[in-house]
């Protein structure tokens, strides 16, 4: 594969990833602020910004009164991490795809 159309793919590669990233990231956010506001009772603003720092590992900004709520947070809590470590590897794959490629790793050796 020629050097431009190996970098062309990369670039496209890294874009489909972006967008699938970036979706994730979209439906964890909505998840959250559908559970917090549904069973922490709490404004959708406020539902926004909990779900929003929990997703960026921050944790809760309002108090928790309701075990449902704590128990939602914690369990909301641990997919986040997940979800993270997943659009990092999106977003990380396609460059080191590029590299091992460049690099001439990704084909077998001759013995």
């Amino acid at each position: 594969m020629a050097h431009a159309a190996l970098r062309q793919s990369t670039k496209s590669n890294l874009a489909r990833n972006g967008l699938v990233a970036f979706s994730i990231l979209v439906i964890s956010l909505a998840i959250g602020m559908v559970g917090s506001h549904w069973l922490a009772p709490m404004p959708w603003v406020d539902a926004c910004l909990n779900a929003a720092m929990l997703l960026g590992g921050m944790g809760p900004v309002d108090p928790l009164v309701h075990d449902a709520a704590k128990i939602f947070a914690g369990v909301y809590a641990i997919y986040c991490g997940v979800a993270f470590i997943a659009t990092a590897g999106l977003l990380i794959a396609p460059l080191g795809a590029y590299f091992l490629h460049r690099l001439h790793l990704d084909q077998p050796s001759v013995s």
